[in-house]
């Protein structure tokens, strides 16, 4: 277990284009942060060559304490941005935020509690638990292409997870920095879940709140990021 008074958390968050919505999920990180008294903490952004007109915004917060900054030369992925973020990261904890607001940093406490009260390495939040405050209703195809896709990985790594493509991932960082990411694209999602269930890491999930984006709000992945996702997951669970 981590003792909730002395522990170091790590914000990663991802962000490509998100212009709209970039001050305010870093200000509802923020709050959360205050609300639940957690004061010891890193917010690290990794801009994956925004054209938007984020980067702009992100280099006049550069001055904000306990954040920190970072931009690609090129666009490579969420799984790029992550790897980048990960060479900087002190916190005994790891949360991935995505850089939209489809998922609620005032969850983070019930993301959290497993590891203060369990000895949990991995907490997945799952939009197909129930319990979060809401739920906004899904593209069938999205929940489909979700339920085939954690189904297959839970049938090669012997898990039943109910949302392996969750966008909230947490982690103590001494577990996800023991595996060597090697995926630029989403496919970060498949890979991590992979070589972490390998290692015998103990997954917990929990219910979350979740507020889905429509293509027209700029939700950006698609038919084929589903079928990258199922070729990963094939690749690493053959993969020694």
């Amino acid at each position: 277990m981590i003792n909730r008074d002395l522990f170091k958390l790590s914000i990663i968050i991802p962000c490509f284009n998100e212009k709209k919505t970039i001050e305010d999920i870093l200000k509802k990180v923020e709050q959360s942060l205050k609300n639940y008294k957690f004061s010891n903490f890193e917010i690290i952004i990794v801009d994956d060559f925004s054209n938007d007109g984020t980067k702009e915004i992100l280099k006049k917060l550069l001055h904000k304490e306990k954040l920190q900054i970072y931009f690609h030369e090129n666009n490579f992925g969420k799984g790029a941005a992550i790897q980048t973020a990960l060479k900087y990261i002190t916190g005994d904890i790891t949360i991935i935020q995505d850089a939209d607001l489809e998922y609620d940093p005032f969850d983070y406490n019930k993301l959290l509690v497993p590891f203060f009260e369990t000895n949990a390495d991995i907490v997945y939040g799952s939009r197909f638990l129930g319990g979060g405050k809401y739920v906004r209703i899904h593209f069938f195809w999205h929940y489909l292409a979700n339920k085939i896709l954690t189904f297959m990985c839970n049938l090669f790594i012997n898990l039943n997870l109910t949302d392996m493509e969750t966008g909230y991932k947490v982690f103590k960082t001494s577990s996800l920095k023991s595996i060597n990411l090697k995926e630029k694209s989403f496919a970060f999602e498949p890979e991590v879940t992979i070589k972490l269930a390998k290692k015998k890491y103990k997954f917990f999930e929990v219910p979350i709140t979740y507020n889905g984006r429509s293509y027209e709000e700029g939700k950006k992945i698609g038919l084929k990021d589903a079928f990258i996702a199922l070729k990963t997951i094939i690749f690493y669970s053959f993969k020694n």
